[in-house]
């Protein structure tokens, strides 16, 4: 019987008939080969990175745990093929740990609070790989800050607990009522128990809120009156025999994705003419692939800043069937069923000389900043839930929130396992991370 017919009560049976293949406790063990090398994974990475730049990449990655937590996406995505699957696929983000989550003001004014990287996303994935790699990235987090054991399993399943939490109140929601909701970020710090980080938070909503969609906070850190501004060795110009030149053409690429943008997009950007394009090394497991930011202006000076990323297969190959079209489109597809609001300048374009897929969005705004950058050990649980009510609602676009609540339960076994496994592999992570530090 096909779940559209289905009745809520139905599909949460299901959900329970699934703990009987894989029951809850198992998630809560790390399994798998535990002498793999992490470091051939991400070696293997490198081949298609630019060799300049694979240096500043080990580096960032080698400063701490939780750095390299950040890098090392390939590992732990080799890693969770081992572990327990509950048979639940959803479109997953791939790299769901607590720093790719950000504030959005959306055309209406509203503040909102979302997942923000997508270059791992894959549809097809069982759901706990996600949560898993979110509970351990606060196992972590919480390490770095001093919190003890207790703590950080504490936090850990406060992110999973607020995830099955929000699955079972959009269960009995409609599909419409789920598709359309939101997590609007000053309700949201109103209701955090840490008095500081609750301050903090609506202090700068207050400062954004009305400051104007069309003011880009970018424009004057990064451009000047003769174009962007260099900051080597992670932003600069490049020429077209470079290596960075060599993997991207600004006017051929920036001519195809306006092609295939929908004609109401495509009109807006034909209001704005490229002016100058720059590589910039972003991120940390990003650094070494091919990255661009193209500075747009109208005939009176007004910005458009794109951003242009590389996009390889994802990491969760391993864990569900391969995209077999254009990789830009599958970030750019990913992003539309995950995010309660995506970039309107969302689109993709490629390098046929490279063979390289790119996807474009508009570069992030920082005015709002990073809750994550606020967010001291004291707030890290407030900022756990909030992340794992954020992945419950992004879940919940691509699969049935009841057939996920059935699984997990009103009882806090499922929150137990997750937080269990979370600082079990918190421990591995560490290892890989001094082994990188000794190359």
């Amino acid at each position: 019987m096909s779940p559209a017919v289905q009745s809520r009560a139905q599909r949460i049976e299901q959900g329970k008939a699934l703990r009987k293949q894989t029951p809850r406790a198992a998630h809560g063990r790390v399994l798998g080969p535990f002498q793999r090398d992490a470091n051939a994974i991400l070696e293997g990475q490198n081949a298609r990175r630019l060799p300049s730049l694979v240096g500043l990449r080990r580096a960032l990655m080698s400063a701490d745990p939780f750095a390299y937590l950040r890098g090392a996406a390939a590992v732990m995505a080799h890693d969770l093929q081992y572990q327990a699957m509950a048979g639940i696929p959803v479109q997953a983000c791939g790299d769901c740990h607590l720093m790719n989550f950000g504030a959005f003001v959306t055309p209406e004014d509203n503040i909102l609070f979302d997942i923000n990287d997508f270059d791992e996303t894959l549809p097809g994935v069982d759901f706990t790989v996600d949560l898993k790699r979110l509970a351990v990235s606060f196992a972590v987090a919480g390490e770095a800050l001093g919190a003890s054991k207790s703590t950080r399993h504490d936090i850990a399943g406060e992110a999973v607990r607020a995830y099955r939490k929000r699955i079972a109140l959009l269960s009995e929601k409609t599909p419409m009522e789920v598709w359309h909701s939101r997590v609007d970020l000053e309700q949201e710090a109103k209701n955090f128990e840490d008095a500081d980080l609750r301050r903090k938070l609506l202090t700068i909503i207050g400062c954004a809120r009305g400051a104007g969609l069309d003011r880009d906070d970018n424009f004057p850190k990064l451009a000047g009156a003769n174009g962007i501004l260099e900051k080597p060795p992670r932003l600069f110009h490049f020429k077209p025999d470079s290596e960075a030149g060599q993997a991207f053409d600004p006017q051929s690429g920036f001519a195809r994705y306006g092609a295939a943008l929908p004609p109401e997009r495509r009109a807006l950007l034909e209001r704005y003419a490229l002016k100058d394009c720059v590589f910039k090394a972003v991120g940390v497991g990003s650094v070494g692939t091919c990255c661009y930011v193209g500075l747009f202006q109208n005939g009176d000076g007004a910005p458009l800043l794109l951003q242009v990323k590389e996009a390889g297969p994802s990491v969760l190959e391993a864990l569900a069937p391969a995209f077999g079209r254009h990789q830009g489109q599958r970030v750019v597809e990913g992003q539309r069923m995950m995010q309660a609001a995506s970039d309107i300048f969302l689109g993709w374009t490629e390098h046929d000389p490279s063979d390289r897929h790119y996807y474009v969005r508009m570069l992030k705004n920082r005015r709002l900043g990073s809750v994550s950058e606020i967010a001291q050990a004291e707030g890290l649980s407030d900022y756990a839930r909030l992340c794992g009510r954020t992945l419950a609602r992004a879940h919940a676009r691509s699969a049935d929130p009841a057939l996920l609540a059935g699984y997990m339960g009103d009882s806090g076994a499922f929150d137990e396992a997750i937080a269990d496994f979370a600082l079990a592999y918190a421990k591995r992570n560490e290892i890989d991370q001094a082994a990188l530090a000794k190359t």
